[in-house]
């Protein structure tokens, strides 16, 4: 029997996340099939229930649930309780187990597959809500010179920065936090837009100057053409662009192996995905 998984969010009608679980179940012989579920705002917890009584195994959580997800989770991994935030669930009867591979994701997209450095570089991450909570822990494991939090409301970036610091392997990094005024006459190496702005539009204000010479900017959302936040990297002479399909990609992988035991090949999905997004870009 078909084994059955899916992503929910809302909006969910743009993801990737389909089409990616059919590549890498093609690719390693597994017998699943994988959908888009749109939940209500207030509609997590049914639309799970809903999806488990359909024989639903496992599912990956997207904007804005990944907060509510790690409250609904009865166990979860080391990395989903550092985080305080979940984007995969597991179902194995009554259990649920929740875990967090976003920051895992980001990291071997930007490492590995972009093959930029973060030790010792200055990075600043934008956003404190579920996105940027599933990322910093394994950004400050890489050892950043510095790690700004930058968010509109000041309090939730104080809040999650304060989350870090009481974790003992973290206490000695330079973690700051704050609004986006104060961020300028600062420059970075690695700006890393963790908002949700993108799906809607928007750009965070982000002042100028913030890219330093060579830096790379990272949109953790992903479009058919550049985001606002990508373009105004691009206008203020950032080195490098680069969106969030690799990040999902790799953390598509990591939430299938907890499903199946299995570890997909990510090189050929990202390449079909790029493949297709300029495709696309070139008929409008």
């Amino acid at each position: 029997m078909t084994d059955l998984y899916a992503v929910v969010g809302n909006p969910v009608a743009h993801s990737r996340s389909p089409a990616i679980h059919a590549e890498f179940a093609r690719a390693t012989g597994q017998d699943l099939r994988y959908e888009a579920l749109l939940a209500p705002f207030d509609g997590l917890a049914r639309t799970l229930a809903d999806f488990r009584g359909r024989g639903g195994k496992g599912c990956n959580v997207t904007v804005p649930f990944k907060l509510e997800a790690f409250r609904l989770a009865a166990q979860l991994s080391a990395r989903a309780q550092v985080a305080e935030a979940v984007n995969t669930l597991k179902f194995d009867g009554d259990a649920v187990f929740g875990d967090n591979t976003d920051g895992v994701g980001l990291i071997r997209d930007i490492r590995q597959n972009l093959g930029w450095p973060i030790e010792g570089k200055r990075v600043l991450l934008m956003g404190a809500g579920g996105a940027a909570q599933g990322v910093l822990a394994p950004l400050l494991d890489e050892h950043p010179a510095t790690l700004v939090i930058a968010n509109r409301t000041p309090r939730k970036a104080e809040e999650l920065a304060g989350h870090m610091r009481r974790i003992e392997r973290f206490r000695s990094r330079l973690i700051n936090a704050g609004p986006y005024p104060e961020l300028k006459g600062k420059q970075f190496d690695i700006v890393i837009n963790a908002t949700s702005g993108s799906l809607s539009g928007e750009l965070p204000p982000l002042p100028r100057g913030v890219f330093a010479a060579e830096s790379l900017a990272y949109d953790m959302m992903y479009g058919q053409a550049l985001t606002p936040f990508l373009g105004f990297a691009q206008a203020e002479g950032a080195g490098r662009l680069a969106d969030g399909i690799g990040m999902l990609v790799e953390q598509a992988a990591e939430s299938f192996f907890l499903w199946r035991g299995v570890r997909p090949d990510t090189a050929p999905v990202i390449t079909l995905l790029k493949m297709q997004q300029e495709t696309v870009n070139h008929k409008q």
